[in-house]
């Protein structure tokens, strides 16, 4: 399956939410899905409310169709972080593997690493990844996983190949 990937980025932020604050991770995500290549076709700031979130990702996987959605932001442990609850409050199937592969990867820069609670799953035929705020944390948990996006988005959408390499 040879296409360009459709994909959407969702910041979770209250201050950006309120126009307080640049945006600098969701440019970083939207650069490096580019590369994947995916176009990305969706993009929106929300406050840190779960319903928000939830609603926004709905939204882009029911709506859009779009093959991957990521968020940014909200992932830590704070009462407002809530972009993981949201998130597996409208999964169908979570992907702890690509979870752990980011968090393996921040640990080797922070030991704060360990209190990430970001979750990737898939809603339908979606790939839901969240990713944390700051734009070398996004960067970072990102590269990690991109060399299996696309093969994970071959695999939830039903490509019966084997999974060679």
């Amino acid at each position: 399956m040879n296409q360009l990937l459709s994909a959407g980025v969702i910041t979770v932020s209250d201050r950006g939410a309120r126009g307080e604050r640049k945006d600098l991770s969701g440019q970083v995500v939207r650069e490096l899905l580019e590369s994947l290549p995916a176009e990305v076709r969706a993009y929106r700031i929300v406050a840190d409310e779960k319903e928000e979130i939830a609603g926004v990702i709905i939204q882009f996987v029911d709506n859009e169709k779009l093959d991957i959605v990521v968020t940014t932001g909200g992932t830590g442990v704070s009462p407002r972080d809530v972009t993981p609850d949201a998130t597996i409050s409208v999964i169908d199937r979570d992907i702890p593997g690509m979870a752990e592969v980011m968090r393996l990867e921040s640990l080797k820069k922070t030991p704060h690493a360990m209190i990430s609670r970001a979750v990737v799953g898939i809603r339908g035929s979606s790939l839901i990844i969240n990713l944390p705020g700051s734009p070398r944390g996004a960067s970072e948990n990102l590269a990690a996983i991109m060399p299996a996006l696309k093969h994970a988005v071959d695999k939830i959408k039903g490509d019966p190949s084997d999974c060679a390499d």
